[in-house]
């Protein structure tokens, strides 16, 4: 009764957790046991939601009931469902038991941590977890913690290029004064993902200076060495500095692997501060016949991964490491009277607000830490095994019909296909397949996204959902087929 004040809801109380954390529990684990009965992609239209919920706060408390209610009626029908075994678009988004008791345990504690004393133990467990997964991953030593190099929780790959861009940008502008910011130039293939121009545009990169240097399908998207090294010489004669490669393992559009060794090796030999973005192919190559795909990470000077794309740990935790952590320290870190304390100051920590752009943090590393304990590597190995055979099931099924194709080469557990044109129209190819991406979704069965490719448009079917099974990716094969006929008879 809110009247009588018995069940208004105190700001943190044991047996008031206890109760309804309980019926959240059981509200969650209903919705994951009903989770193929939602459209994948919501249908609802911009703007649904003002007209159902009120235009202001309630002055008195509501009950949970009427809360949860509301979730069911109108906050679902709005929910895209990046849990669903059906969910095949952009890459997955992990979700675990172990990562959501961990991502649970961290709201409870509610710790920010954003120096060693404010938590020893979130700032150390990072730092050995994070030196876990780079064993795991068979990284060089430089990487690991115990020398000048380590591993720090960002929280998406976006965040680990900014923090590395301006790592790279300060570093250089200390020994060639600060007035050369113009003369800065970046580099990277059309295939990185955007978050490096929105880097560029952060760290006040010239837009003049951003190298894009163009791919296509001879190296399936992959960067040539050759041209990388054509652009630094030009740069260096026009009298600029260049300073910054991004180079990729697995990239958005198509999970292309630049050529590492080829392209460190140039970067080292002019200076150049090396990043490998492997954010959704880095998982899996904690499997030891993936791993090539990152040999040449030693001639890199940091490299990251999202543990929360393909590795059962809830978002937000990209992974990234380092060699030299001064220069992170030394382009972010602040010292204000009132963060000053012993450990600090003597030198003896690791304050992670110097590695990443926000001071606060939270205990991101309890997830990842439970997500290694309560899988084991074993059993993490065979998860991303087995999304990569469903994914070279359905890249069977759909090289053998012939009113598709395979667009390039299928390398993780991501297919790219299309319908194939007919009498080579390609503007015609596009606008079919463009349909057929609007009939598939709107279908509700299930959620795939495009991408282009040389002109192309070009359909995604990225598989890792944790429950995604291989009846899920044949009856999504037979929906895209349905709907191809239909858009084919047009």
């Amino acid at each position: 009764e809110n009247g009588s004040g018995r069940n208004v809801l105190k700001p943190m109380d044991s047996e008031q957790l206890r109760e309804h954390g309980h019926r959240m529990v059981d509200f969650i684990a209903d919705y994951y046991k009903t989770i193929e009965d939602f459209p994948v992609l919501s249908q609802v239209q911009p703007g649904y939601l003002h007209k159902l919920l009120p235009d202001s706060a309630p002055d008195h408390p509501e009950t949970l009931d009427q809360v949860l209610d509301d979730v069911r009626a109108k906050i679902f029908p709005g929910v895209t469902h990046w849990q669903s075994p059906s969910f095949f678009a952009y890459y997955p988004a992990n979700s675990s038991v172990a990562g959501f008791l961990g991502e649970m345990l961290s709201a409870g504690l509610n710790i920010i941590g954003f120096s060693w004393i404010a938590s020893p133990a979130a700032t150390e467990l990072e730092m050995i977890v994070l030196d876990w997964l780079a064993k795991l991953l068979n990284l060089p030593e430089q990487f690991l913690s115990k020398g000048n190099g380590g591993g720090v929780i960002q929280g998406t790959a976006s965040e680990a290029i900014l923090v590395v861009l301006i790592a790279a940008r300060d570093k250089v502008l200390r020994s060639v004064g600060k007035d050369a910011l113009e003369k800065l130039v970046v580099y990277s293939s059309d295939q990185t993902h955007s978050a490096l121009q929105k880097a560029c545009q952060i760290a006040g990169i010239y837009p003049a200076n951003c190298r894009v240097l163009e791919t296509d399908a001879s190296t399936n998207y992959a960067l040539r060495p050759d041209l990388f090294e054509e652009a630094v010489s030009k740069d260096l004669e026009a009298g600029l500095i260049p300073f910054f490669l991004c180079a990729n393992v697995g990239t958005t559009s198509s999970t292309a692997v630049d050529p590492l060794a080829a392209l460190g090796k140039i970067a080292n030999s002019n200076e150049i501060w090396f990043h490998v973005d492997a954010a959704y192919a880095g998982s899996a190559c904690i499997c030891p016949e993936y791993r090539q795909y990152i040999d040449g990470v030693e001639t890199a000077a940091s490299f990251s991964m999202n543990a929360h794309k393909w590795l059962l740990t809830n978002f937000d935790c990209s992974l990234l490491w380092v060699k030299d952590q001064d220069s992170l320290t030394e382009a972010l870190s602040t010292n204000p009277e009132f963060l000053k304390n012993k450990a600090s100051q003597a030198n003896l920590v690791v304050d992670y607000k110097d590695w990443q752009i926000p001071l606060g943090r939270r205990f991101r590393s309890l997830k990842l830490w439970m997500v290694l304990r309560l899988y084991g590597t074993e059993n993490l190995k065979s998860y991303i095994r087995n999304h990569i055979k469903l994914a070279k099931d359905f890249e069977q099924l759909v090289s053998q019909d012939p009113n598709f194709e395979i667009v390039t080469p299928r390398i993780f557990s991501l297919v790219c296909f299309r319908l194939v044109p007919t009498n080579n129209d390609e503007k015609k190819c596009n606008e079919q397949n463009r349909k057929l991406l609007d009939a598939v979704n709107s279908s509700g069965k299930l959620f795939i996204s495009h991408t282009a490719l040389s002109g192309k448009i070009v359909l995604r079917c990225a598989i890792g959902a944790p429950l995604t099974e291989e009846k899920h990716v044949k009856e999504a094969w037979k929906v895209i087929q349905d709907e191809a006929s239909f858009v084919l008879l047009k």
